[in-house]
């Protein structure tokens, strides 16, 4: 496969497989129940798509296909599920297709309610559009004054026919018959805003949230109040009601609190306090079910079960992903099928490859586990900052702790124990800072051994300390006193436990013995080093540096075997392939780069949207995960190259990389309820580049710079060409085809061969022949169009534009007016601002060959002139734009500083 043909399909080695840790955002779920199956479904809005998960297990069943923009509101009916994103309404069938999209919105769409055969939409501009489901029409429109009545609720009074009532921002109800487009009543409301309307159990009565934290159940047949609850923390976001016997009522709260109320006895019979870290987006009971389902922008979609009276809910099922992007993720065990995360969240989390119910959270870093069990993560003093790098190891994991961990700005090193989910029994930390502690000394870089007894710790101060994992024990420490003059920025062990090796900001890479700390090579670096990974099996050792390059040193022979340069931003994570040949890099500048060490050529490498933060090559080399600036979940890519016959060629150095949409989630391959669906966000439609981006700007042709950098050159080129020698007649010439110089091959017309009587004298009228190029110009003084005359030229070769505008000169059969034709030719290149280079190419040879010619023709000065004055105000305003953009940026850097 030819670079060209990667560069259009993105990457060769990898494509988009799935997305792990993605459950749930600031949208409240969707409950459906499914007649065949007869079991209830829970819909969550991801981003722009939307997950589909049974309650029974909370296996992800289905993911619809990505929309071209996130979510916004999501509901569902006994058939569709409709999404609405900016001003547009989809409706998705089978939870993946879109079957219908509403178009007709002026404003961003963020109420939605199916109504039997049609559908309701709440837009920003307070319109409300009542749609027939199956046409696409519009059924009804209703614009409500947004000063008086903006809609912020709505929803269907049981038994009510052609009824929905609408709440609003002033605290005002309405009751309106949509059939007759009539207003029935209107409530006065409760002097606060209307966030949630719930139908209650019972016919005419109705739940009313207000952002006042109040809680009224109205019945709104009579106009009366029946009940009123306060809940002191903040608007009501959501309401649900028991309906398996017990007459309880749930609010959700933004600080993530849960209020049950008993209905009978009119008062607050429990709280669920931190359900979740964030606002409760939706809480629903099922029908008939001691069962809530909740979920919050906090990633996690939790079911709970009241299986005791009158008692609070027990957590019965989740799924809880990162609540802040991930920022290290690091495959496990050799198995390949758990990655280890940390996230911002400062959390460490476990997710497996294979199904949901195997991940596991190894909880929030603290520096005393008692009493933060005994308060809650939410209320931990001794809580620890987001972990920045961790080393696992599983040799002894049975043992005792096989993760260690560097949190941010933090001196202690934690332990952490994969089997026991938790944090470990250790936290270490150098006695030598015990005096000074107000010392700014943070941890940088760990490694553990392969054996999982040591554990290597570098700190910004330049120390290299070692622990044993068992006891916690310190070890001893390389160097005099520092192993580094500045910051370590990296440190390894090899896989026989004999040689340590680390990296600092002193531009110095360092080798030690293991055991006796003994310092054994020393090696300069040209610039310093961000970070550095070593591939234990091959002992290739990949050192990031600063200035966006990356170096493989051999540890056995000690010296630089490869370089390689090509990003163009931070280097933010490398990973090996398990046989050591892929070095696969992420940075800033939003690709991920495959380099082939063997060859020491980059072999495939494409862009993503957000830049990717970590990655980790699978043990058994099946995936590669990635998470990435901003994004909750971790990313999967499935290696082409295990499956199929993949030929992988050395990318040009100019290769430009086609943007790849990150994979989607796809279900568990053991889910039973629905059929697994390939995701298509993988695929995305290759960008094409405008022929002009901006009127004011200019644009320069996309023309290898050979092909007019050369032009000034020629004589300087011809010299050097010239044969030492008259090139000899071959003896027999082969059969040809005779063609006429150039870049576009055309085939010269053969010439009639000169008779006897025809005179041997030289005819200049013959020898001058127009060219193609002079008769357009000729053409273009009269039509004014010069289209056809630029696109020859940008057609030939340097030697042959020189030879076409040699010949507009009279002396070489040419004439005046087709010069003047050639430098309006020229004005009009520079007027349409595009093809700037080529035209300053042009006129440079024009002006080095017929310079002196143009001074003594009025006419040719005069359009010379006209071209100079067009050439310097196209200058100006490009000068103008460039002094605006640097005096921006000056100012921008001086607030900063």
């Amino acid at each position: 496969m030819s670079s060209m043909s990667a560069g259009k399909k993105g990457s060769v080695i990898f494509s988009g497989f799935r997305a792990l840790g993605l459950y749930s955002n600031h949208l409240a779920h969707v409950l459906r129940f499914h007649k065949k199956h007869r079991e209830f479904y829970v819909l969550t809005a991801v981003g722009q798509c939307f997950h589909t998960f049974n309650v029974k297990k909370l296996g992800i069943v289905a993911v619809s296909n990505a929309l071209p923009e996130d979510i916004s509101s999501l509901a569902a009916d006994r058939m569709l599920v409709y999404a609405a994103y900016g001003k547009l309404i989809s409706a998705f069938a089978k939870n993946k297709e879109v079957v219908h999209t509403y178009t007709g919105h002026q404003a961003d769409v963020h109420l939605l309610l199916p109504f039997g055969d049609h559908l309701i939409s709440v837009d920003k501009d307070n319109v409300v559009i009542i749609w027939d489901v199956e046409s696409e029409d519009t059924y009804l429109q209703i614009s409500y004054d947004k000063a008086s009545f903006e809609v912020s609720a709505l929803m269907h009074p049981s038994t009510y026919l052609n009824k929905i009532l609408f709440g609003s921002s002033q605290g005002s109800l309405q009751l309106w018959n949509i059939k007759s487009n009539k207003l029935l009543f209107t409530f006065p409301g409760w002097a606060s805003a209307v966030t949630v309307l719930q139908q209650t159990p019972a016919i005419d009565v109705v739940g009313v949230g207000l952002a006042s934290g109040q809680i009224i159940i109205h019945n709104i047949k009579f106009d009366e109040t029946l009940m009123k609850f306060q809940q002191d923390w903040g608007p009501v976001t959501s309401l649900s009601f028991r309906t398996d016997g017990h007459p309880i009522m749930a609010s959700g709260s933004p600080i993530g609190h849960i209020g049950l109320w008993d209905l009978e006895e009119k008062k607050l019979v429990s709280q669920m306090r931190d359900a979740h870290t964030t606002a409760i987006a939706g809480l629903t009971f099922l029908q008939n079910e001691p069962l809530l389902i909740t979920n919050g922008a906090d990633n996690s979609l939790r079911v709970w079960i009241f299986d005791v009276a009158g008692g609070d809910g027990r957590l019965l099922r989740q799924r809880t992903g990162h609540s802040a992007p991930p920022t290290k993720i690091q495959h496990h065990d050799k198995s390949g099928l758990n990655i280890l995360s940390a996230g911002q969240d400062g959390t460490l989390q476990s997710f497996s490859t294979v199904h949901e119910r195997f991940n596991k959270s190894l909880g929030h870093g603290t520096l005393n586990k008692t009493k933060a069990k005994k308060k809650g993560v939410m209320y931990d003093t001794a809580k620890l900052p987001a972990i920045t790098t961790f080393a696992s190891e599983t040799g002894r994991q049975s043992d005792w702790d096989g993760i260690i961990a560097c949190h941010r700005g933090f001196l202690v090193t934690t332990t952490w124990n994969y089997q026991k989910g938790s944090i470990g029994a250790h936290k270490l930390e150098p006695e030598r800072f015990n005096k000074n502690r107000a010392l700014n000394v943070h941890a940088t870089a760990v490694d553990i051994t392969s054996c999982g007894n040591f554990a290597v710790i570098a700190l910004s101060s330049g120390h290299i300390d070692v622990y044993n994992m068992q006891s916690g024990f310190h070890r001893g420490h390389y160097g005099q006193d520092k192993a580094h003059a500045g910051p370590v920025r990296g440190v390894s062990v090899d896989a026989l436990n004999q040689l340590t090796v680390s990296v600092g900001a002193d531009r110095l890479l360092k080798i030690w013995k293991f055991k006796s700390k003994e310092l054994l090579h020393t090696h300069s670096l040209p610039a310093p080093p961000a970070s550095s990974l070593l591939h234990r099996d091959s002992g290739m050792l990949a050192i990031a540096l600063d200035d966006f390059t990356i170096h493989i040193l051999d540890m056995e022979t000690r010296r630089t075997v490869r370089r390689f340069s090509g990003h163009r931003g931070q280097i933010n994570d490398m990973t090996f392939s398990p046989d050591g040949r892929w070095l696969i890099t992420a940075s800033m500048d939003c690709t991920i780069r495959t380099w082939d060490l063997p060859s020491g050529s980059l072999v495939d490498c494409f862009l993503v949207d957000a830049a990717a933060v970590s990655l980790s090559m699978s043990p058994t080399g099946n995936f590669l995960a990635s998470s990435h600036v901003d994004g909750l979940g971790i990313y999967l890519w499935s290696n082409n190259t295990l499956c199929s016959m993949v030929s992988l060629r050395p990318l040009p150095a100019d290769y430009e990389p086609a943007v790849i949409m990150l994979p989607g989630t796809c279900p568990s391959k053991d889910t039973e309820e629905e059929e697994v669906s390939d995701s298509e966000s993988s695929e995305m439609a290759e960008y094409i580049s405008p022929a002009q981006l901006d009127e004011h700007l200019v644009t320069l042709s996309l023309l290898p710079d050979s092909r007019w950098k050369n032009l000034l050159h020629l004589d300087i080129i011809k010299k050097k060409n010239k044969p030492k020698e008259p090139p000899k007649l071959p003896k027999a010439a082969p059969f040809f085809i005779p063609t006429i110089p150039g870049l576009v091959p055309q085939f010269a017309l053969p010439t009639s061969t000169p008779s006897e009587d025809q005179s041997k004298l030289v005819n200049l009228g013959v020898l001058a022949q127009k060219s193609t190029f002079y008769l357009q110009l000729e053409n273009a003084l009269d039509n004014n169009s010069y289209e056809e005359p630029i696109k020859l030229l940008r057609e030939l070769g340097p030697s042959a534009i020189e030879t076409e505008l040699r010949g507009l000169s009279p002396d070489m059969g040419g004439d005046v007016r087709v010069m003047q034709s050639f430098l309006k030719m020229i004005s009009s290149i520079l007027h349409s601002k595009r093809d700037f280079d080529l035209a300053q190419a042009y006129l440079a040879l024009f002006l080095k060959l017929h310079l002196r010619f143009i001074a003594d023709q009025p006419e040719l000065m005069k359009e010379a002139e006209s071209v100079s004055a067009h050439l310097e105000e196209t200058w100006m305003s490009m000068q103008t734009l460039l002094n605006q953009n640097i005096c921006l940026l000056s100012y921008i850097k001086s607030a900063l500083l």
